[in-house]
């Protein structure tokens, strides 16, 4: 329905539908009362956080030990505690030969260091309702820690034993080995994860991305305890590291703590560089051959970074195109359950549309016709207004837990241009206009990429690589 996008974009004709994911254009139609105003949509978007960015500010104390920057952040009253130790790098760090070893080091890690056995951990971590995990990404890795308020001491001392001084079992290393590789085999019989896979393969050739961080069944097969011991002591280094804490707890005392860990490790010379910008010449479609009761579709683009200025209307630009493919493909036409577009947080950063749709040459025309519509086209002031107000509604309430936050601050401060920019977000996405968001429309979402899972003969590539704009 061509006309639901023009209505929405050049009118006040009134579209009845009450479809709960739809709210964002029911509200920004005023078909019932929404946020009257920016200073409204700040109390509900901050939901208790200082009201400004300077405040905020306050909140966080920032240091250096021994070339560690280390950020805490004093959350009053808060009952739980969150930690990251971040390692710079990411993906870059791995070759194809290793690809994967430093989530299998610190999953490795996690299970048990020199001074506290597996079982001790996990008896110490049950008492004290705790946890420590490792988590690693295409920008960089971490080893993550939650506890209570009153468990944080004890929790703290194990989380920094687990970092130091890992005891790399081989028992554990097999284990740990067994369900990865379990994983990597059975990851071509499910589409919805093959796809991304896939699409890694295709969008990614000749960038250090192409090495995920879950690694290949041939590199994770190789790795040894002796590998992950040579590759820790490797990571190990302040100049990579980053250390960011959350909650409720004393800045000073915590600081001597942190100076009493981590004060002796080697400073290292590792010098932080930001990953090659994605760039596609052209758009592409590759179809995977598979029997599927439909089909599963995922194009990316190129996007903008977060430490770019377009990152705030490419955003905003995304709700809109969120909300219209869905009305369109699913509601409209129930060509699919859930068609999507979305923009990730990457140092070389992708936006993008997916879809399962039977008719994928209709569902996939019915998207682009979206794209096509937001780039010729501008919205009323008003609505936009009112869209970025419901994203920073649903962006403050996601961000409530002690853990978001840390996975915030060290976001930005890794791959965002410094953890400052985290408090802007208020004030830049308030800036945006409805021509900022057709210019990114047209300047980014192009050249799309494609990947399919499903029936090649199914498939009209001159659909899926038709340009929305020239």
């Amino acid at each position: 329905m061509r006309n639901f996008l023009k209505n929405f974009l050049l009118s006040e004709s009134i579209i009845r539908d009450s479809v709960s994911r739809l709210m964002i254009i029911v509200i920004g139609l005023g078909l019932i009362p929404g946020p009257v105003g920016r200073a409204q949509a700040t109390e509900l978007a901050t939901r208790g956080q200082q009201g400004t960015a300077a405040a905020q500010a306050s909140a966080v104390t920032e240091f250096d030990v021994n070339g560690l920057k280390v950020l805490i952040k004093k959350r009053s009253s808060s009952q739980t505690v969150a930690a990251g130790l971040y390692f710079r790098g990411g993906t870059s760090n791995t070759t194809a030969k290793n690809v994967g070893i430093e989530g299998m080091m610190l999953d490795a890690a996690a299970e048990a260091s020199t001074h506290f056995t597996r079982e001790q951990v996990h008896a110490e971590f049950s008492r004290q309702a705790s946890g420590v995990t490792g988590t690693a990404g295409l920008d960089y890795s971490a080893l993550v820690m939650g506890s209570t308020a009153s468990g944080f001491t004890r929790t703290w001392e194990i989380f920094t034993d687990l970092a130091l001084n890992p005891k790399f079992d081989q028992a554990d290393l097999k284990r740990l080995k067994d369900v990865r590789l379990a994983a990597l085999r059975a990851q071509s019989t499910f589409p919805e994860s093959y796809i991304e896979d896939l699409q890694s393969r295709s969008s990614y050739v000749g960038h250090p991305y192409l090495n995920g961080p879950a690694g290949t069944i041939e590199s994770i097969s190789r790795l040894t305890v002796s590998d992950l011991k040579q590759y820790h002591k490797q990571m190990l280094q302040s100049s990579r590291m980053l250390l960011v804490v959350v909650g409720d707890v004393d800045t000073a005392a915590l600081r001597t703590q942190v100076e009493a860990a981590f004060g002796h490790i080697p400073k290292g010379t590792y010098k932080p560089a930001a990953p090659p910008a994605l760039s596609f010449a052209n758009p592409t479609v590759e179809v995977t051959p598979r029997t599927l009761p439909t089909n599963y579709i995922q194009a990316f683009y190129a996007a903008p970074a977060l430490t770019s200025p377009d990152i705030y209307p490419m955003t905003i630009a995304n709700e809109f195109l969120q909300s219209f493919v869905y009305q369109e493909v699913r509601v409209v036409r129930n060509l699919s359950y859930a068609p999507d577009a979305f923009v990730r947080t990457q140092g070389a950063n992708v936006g993008g549309i997916s879809v399962t749709a039977v008719d994928a040459n209709r569902a996939v025309g019915v998207m682009l016709d979206q794209i096509g519509l937001m780039q010729e086209n501008q919205f009323r002031e008003e609505i936009v207004t009112r869209v970025v107000n419901s994203y920073l509604t649903k962006y403050y309430m996601e961000h409530e837990t002690n853990g978001e936050q840390v996975a915030e601050l060290a976001e930005y401060e890794l791959i965002g241009g410094g953890w400052r920019n985290s408090l802007n977000l208020f004030e830049k996405l308030g800036q945006v206009t409805s021509e900022d968001i057709q210019r990114v429309m047209r300047k980014y979402v192009r050249n799309l990429q494609f990947v399919v899972i499903g029936d090649p003969n199914a498939i009209n590539k001159e659909i899926f690589i038709r340009q929305t704009v020239s």
